[in-house]
């Protein structure tokens, strides 16, 4: 029997959240058949999806016999639009909590890329029986860096293009949110700005929320010592988005916690080096 190959339209799904007396539409992809679950969390960058952050570790994982859920949370994909006001990544843990719930899913594993990595944690403090294991890349808590002016260059151009969603502002962006953007194809910049526009409300609320609340995403480090959870950090060592001295609060922060860095690699470490990231993922929710 042939397996059906796994696609974006193929796994979509919606569910009904209630947040803050509202009901949010809230869009997963549901991928592949297991006893433990791997949750994906994206980042925050205009045009981000589950499914586009996501796009290379999918099958490695399903293939291993997890279920993969991602996450498009509020503001993003094709999940509803949202001003917030308080903290973004307990608004997205949440959310998230709303669809395990929905779907009976009492514990997984999260894997959390940037404003994902601060949502995991900030999931993980709320519901820590809930979490089995922990993957952060590139993003896991808020604060001040000791050695690169904030805010860095990058989250500058990603702010930028929030507010002027144009092609020359993309790829000023992702030139940067890599270490090396020849892999950046212009069919990867024209389907990453067609997302951006189709949902201009997405882009108009993320800058509302920003101007009512500029601190989106607290500082969790006081917190950290709470988390139990096997956790394993990922850092590019060129990331120009979240300097890497955020990965060593993580490390210091988070008992038996263990931090894996990339050389030349940027903000996108499960997409620039996606076969060696699979490989350690796995090697470390198997054992």
């Amino acid at each position: 029997m042939t397996q059906q190959r796994i696609t974006e339209a193929s796994t979509s799904h919606f569910v009904d959240i209630q947040e803050g007396g509202s009901t949010l539409k809230i869009h997963y992809n549901d991928c592949g058949h297991g006893d433990q679950t791997v949750v994906m969390l994206h980042g925050s960058g205009p045009g981000a999806t589950g499914w586009a952050n996501f796009s290379r570790n999918i099958d490695p994982l399903v293939a291993a016999g997890y279920r993969v859920l991602l996450v498009d949370c509020p503001g993003w994909g094709k999940s509803d639009s949202i001003v917030n006001t308080g903290s973004r990544a307990d608004l997205n843990a949440r959310i998230l909590k709303g669809v395990l719930d929905t779907l009976d899913i009492q514990q997984v594993h999260l894997l959390g890329n940037s404003m994902g990595g601060h949502s995991a944690v900030a999931f993980t403090l709320s519901w820590p029986a809930r979490v089995g294991k922990l993957v952060l890349m590139g993003g896991g808590t808020g604060g001040m860096s000791l050695f690169t002016p904030m805010p860095t260059e990058g989250i500058k151009l990603l702010q930028g293009l929030y507010r002027a969603p144009t092609i020359d502002n993309l790829k000023k962006m992702m030139n940067i949110f890599v270490y090396d953007p020849s892999d950046l194809t212009e069919s990867l910049f024209q389907a990453r700005l067609e997302n951006m526009l189709s949902r201009r409300d997405h882009l108009e609320n993320f800058v509302k929320s920003s101007e009512l609340n500029p601190k989106q995403f607290p500082d969790f480090s006081p917190r950290l010592g709470e988390i139990t959870a096997p956790t394993l950090i990922v850092w590019g060592r060129n990331d120009r988005f979240v300097p890497m001295d955020t990965g060593l609060r993580l490390l210091a922060g988070i008992a038996g916690s263990q931090l894996h860095i990339y050389r030349d690699c940027g903000h996108w470490a499960q997409w620039e080096h996606a076969d060696a990231f699979n490989q350690l993922v796995l090697d470390f929710l198997n054992r």
